[in-house]
């Protein structure tokens, strides 16, 4: 059984991934297989093991992302899909896929899931510089979500305006680029100071979430040049 679909991965073409505006980014569908990503909907972690995440106060005056998330650890307790998919990002064919569109040898990889609620919604905002970008794994499906419930990730174009320790609002964006975000469909960004991006409010019923895997693509030494001064501080690890 495989997840990740090797030929596909093969087939995304990493110059135009580059040349991508207004930042590299590209949203492919099928990169996993369709077997696989059914094996892994229906194996999702259940929200009671994630940890409440709202009103967490962001830098630079940005609304806060309300959201449960779960981080991954090796010793993490998971359905056997998810020990499978997490075991093939891990080894060499993903991590070729990564150096090859990121044109870096030296990365690492951290593991996420994030799921959100009616009423929430991502702010705009460029991620960390000690990331070199993010793969976003949607999993929600025809089958549990509306489109018109939202959810979707835009693609956020500054004309180059916005300082990343800002907060401007989505209107005071040039454009806004939809992410196709249904069904098995992927988002891989790389971060640069204009890479903004983020996630409209979100207007669901109750029993309803947006969920998300997401692979952040981390700089290995600002990350660790950034965890040891944070921890000569007495601070834990920084959390994504």
């Amino acid at each position: 059984m495989r997840y990740l679909d090797s030929e596909r991965l093969e087939a995304v073409d990493a110059r135009a991934f580059r040349a991508q505006r207004p930042y590299p980014w590209v949203n492919p569908a099928g990169l996993l297989t369709n077997e696989g990503y059914r094996r892994l909907c229906e194996t999702l972690p259940d929200v009671s093991r994630f940890t409440r995440r709202f009103d967490v106060v962001r830098k630079h005056g940005q609304q806060s992302h309300d959201r449960y998330a779960l981080e991954y650890h090796p010793g993490l307790e998971l359905a056997a899909p998810w020990r499978d998919f997490i075991r093939e990002l891990q080894g060499p064919t993903y991590r070729r896929f990564i150096g090859r569109l990121l044109g870096r040898r030296l990365f690492s990889l951290r593991l996420h899931w994030h799921y959100t609620p009616n009423g929430c919604s991502i702010s705009p905002h460029c991620d960390s510089p000690t990331k070199l970008g993010s793969h976003i794994f949607y999993f929600n499906t025809a089958e549990d979500w509306e489109p018109t419930w939202g959810g979707q990730t835009l693609i956020l174009d500054d004309g180059g305006r916005f300082q990343a320790r800002s907060a401007p609002r989505f209107e005071d964006f040039d454009r806004a680029i939809t992410a196709e975000t249904l069904g098995n469909h992927s988002l891989l960004f790389a971060r640069d100071g204009q890479s903004w991006h983020g996630m409209r409010e979100i207007n669901c019923p109750p029993h309803a979430m947006r969920k998300v895997f997401i692979v952040v693509i981390g700089d290995t030494l600002r990350t660790t040049a950034r965890d040891l001064v944070r921890q000569l501080r007495g601070k834990p690890a920084e959390s994504y």
